[in-house]
């Protein structure tokens, strides 16, 4: 049977007190999409809010797959993303979430996206976050009251990266605050291509971690 991914983008389009331009960071979306359609996935699109998502990082479209991503089936399936709290999430395989600086403003804390993790996870679907995407997995609180974060091995954009990229747009430190709620934190080298897996919780550091966590989700999902 056709494995289904869900991938929740982010509707935030501005950011911090200097209202930074933002959006879904394209390679990071892009890269995992090609990914999951190579392997024949069904690929749908939800989004918090339901209204038309926004793209960063177009300067990249040069890239093939970011390119394709554009041109192709997939920003047109993402302009058409439903809203997270219609959807029936427990029909999909994994969930996946892309960075760039929106999820930063609306994913911390909202009780939809909380809990549709939650149910991904305690049902032992395969989650996956790349960069600024496990600010998603932030106050996670499963069945137990435990957070989800306690004790699981993941990675996300560094603080060593944020302090040359956006320090003075986001709300706080997204390593920091991971590692606040109980998480193991496996920083690379800045910019390095860097994807660990707990389980069935593939998170990945930075854009060129992107297709490794893609990879290693559908690993996951084919063993």
């Amino acid at each position: 049977m056709m494995k289904k991914i869900l991938i929740i983008v982010s509707n935030a389009n501005v950011i911090g007190p200097n209202n930074r331009r933002t959006g879904v960071f394209l390679p990071e979306v892009a890269h995992p999409y090609a990914a999951f359609d190579a392997a024949s996935y069904q690929i749908d699109f939800a989004s918090l809010t339901g209204d038309t998502p926004y793209l960063d990082a177009l300067n990249l479209a040069g890239d093939p797959q970011n390119l394709s991503f554009l041109t192709g089936k997939g920003w047109g399936d993402m302009q058409k993303a439903l809203k997270l709290s219609e959807v029936n999430v427990s029909a999909y395989d994994a969930i996946f979430i892309p960075g760039g600086l929106a999820p930063m403003v609306d994913m911390p804390e909202d009780p939809t996206l909380k809990e549709v993790i939650k149910d991904t996870y305690e049902r032992q679907a395969v989650i996956g976050a790349v960069c600024h995407g496990p600010v998603s997995l932030l106050n996670v609180k499963l069945s137990d009251g435990t957070f989800l974060l306690k004790e699981k091995n993941v990675v996300s954009f560094t603080n060593e990266e944020e302090e040359k990229y956006a320090i003075a747009d986001v709300p706080f430190l997204l390593e920091t605050a991971l590692t606040d709620q109980g998480a193991i934190f496996h920083a690379a080298e800045p910019w390095s291509a860097n994807s660990i897996v707990d389980g069935h919780l593939v998170t990945g550091q930075n854009p060129a971690s992107a297709k490794g966590v893609a990879e290693k989700m559908i690993a996951i999902l084919e063993a």
